[in-house]
């Protein structure tokens, strides 16, 4: 199968996952793509319901209003997401998963080792490869394939933010109140949807933790082990 080469469209948001839950946001934050499947909302990594697993989420595409817009939203052929997994504590990609769309299909390749690290990529068709339907809105296909579970389709958005409460602090209309608690907060997302891909696999798969030291980006001593995670958004060139 030919290869394709790919480069970043977008810069990619990441987490240093633990045994938690974490996440990182940046809603329609690049304007030259946004509303377009190389526009990363968010990125979850946690553990599964197995504990043995961890559960990958990249939301792109988002915020979408219910109805038309959400069914009409698409995962464009020529965009690539690539979830980037670093096992050795450098902060450079030693594994990747990526998904590429080919017709009504999600096709997913890895974990793997990349040809190439950084902004540009090949999709890596020599390595494992899982395909899994398209859901539409309503649905739930999903794939299993070597302990890994794969899926592709829109949801409701994930991320929760009360962004009008956020204003007010910002403007020290509410000072020194600050945030309100969830049961008398306005979440703003709640009736909005994005485009989700989602990976579940099972942490043997990644390789050994590395373990975080001091280093100039800020890391301390006695963190624990922890994989370094991001994901990216590549356009085919």
């Amino acid at each position: 199968m030919k290869k394709t080469k790919l480069i970043a469209a977008i810069g990619g948001l990441g987490v240093a996952i633990l045994s938690v839950f974490l996440i990182a946001a940046d809603h329609i934050d690049a304007p030259a793509v946004a509303l377009t499947s190389s526009d990363i909302a968010d990125f979850y990594a946690f553990e599964g319901s197995n504990p043995n697993n961890t559960v990958l989420i990249a939301t792109i595409q988002g915020p979408l209003t219910a109805g038309n817009v959400t069914e009409m939203a698409t995962f464009e052929e020529d965009v690539m997401v690539e979830f980037n997994i670093d096992n050795t504590g450098d902060f450079v990609e030693d594994l990747v998963i990526q998904a590429v769309r080919r017709g009504d299909s999600m096709y997913f390749f890895g974990p793997t080792a990349p040809a190439q690290t950084g902004l540009n990529s090949e999709v890596q068709v020599t390595g494992p490869m899982t395909s899994v339907k398209i859901s539409g809105v309503g649905e739930t296909e999903v794939a299993t394939n070597n302990g890994m579970t794969f899926f592709a389709g829109p949801r409701r958005d994930y991320f929760y933010f009360d962004f009008e409460r956020f204003n007010q602090v910002a403007s020290g209309a509410v000072a020194p109140e600050g945030f309100l608690p969830p049961d008398q907060a306005t979440d703003f997302f709640e009736d909005l949807n994005v485009l989700a891909i989602t990976v579940e696999v099972p942490n043997s798969m990644f390789g050994t933790a590395p373990t975080h030291v001091a280093t100039a980006a800020g890391l301390v001593d006695g963190l624990p082990d922890a994989y370094n995670m991001w994901v990216s958004t590549k356009r085919k060139q």
